[in-house]
């Protein structure tokens, strides 16, 4: 699922939505109220339910080698996703719909790189809600690794002192940390 030329696309669970009005999200840092979508580039960010959290890596133009093979590893293309146990169910029965908007009225938001594109109107979308699929035929065929793993912490620090790019969303929604020390041994 990605935007065709001149869109820009919006991921929901609720096909229902006719107009997007900018509104300023509970969990945003951005500070005006806009409308959020993303590119084709940053689409796979949203191939997920919306409130799994998710960590993510790819080769940037500034990666290591050594990184690739480190983190994402061989036959695995040059991107990976991870998402915890906890929302593997969720994931992979979740009803997730893909707005079609008309890219002109956006303009992209992000330092160094564009992470997202907003809006400062209303938006109309240029038809119905789209269902998106199967997000593990998705990610499949956009030649994303998925990894499930108990705790997405360990990995994203290892992403995130790593030479990848990387974006991580809903993290708040993922399993405590957990502490590395070895536990006690009864005496």
């Amino acid at each position: 699922m990605r935007p065709r030329p001149g869109e820009v696309l919006h991921f929901s669970e609720d096909p229902t939505i006719s107009v997007f009005r900018p509104h300023i999200a509970a969990t945003a840092r951005h500070p005006e109220a806009v409308v959020w979508a993303v590119d084709a580039g940053q689409a796979p960010h949203y191939f997920f339910p919306r409130q799994c959290p998710r960590a993510m890596a790819w080769a940037g133009p500034d990666t290591a080698e050594a990184d690739v093979e480190r983190i994402i590893g061989p036959g695995g293309g040059r991107r990976v996703h991870a998402i915890e146990y906890g929302w593997v169910h969720r994931f992979l029965t979740v009803d997730l719909y893909a707005y079609r908007l008309p890219a002109a009225p956006f303009r992209p938001i992000g330092e160094p790189l564009p992470h997202a594109h907003v809006a400062n109107e209303p938006v109309e979308p240029l038809g119905p809600a789209e269902p998106v699929g199967d997000l593990l035929q998705l990610h499949h065929d956009a030649g994303i690794q998925l990894r499930i793993l108990n705790n997405l912490w360990e990995f994203w620090d290892t992403v995130t002192t790593s030479t990848l790019a990387y974006s991580g969303i809903r993290l708040r929604n993922a399993q405590p940390r957990h502490d590395h020390e070895p536990a006690a041994r009864p005496g």
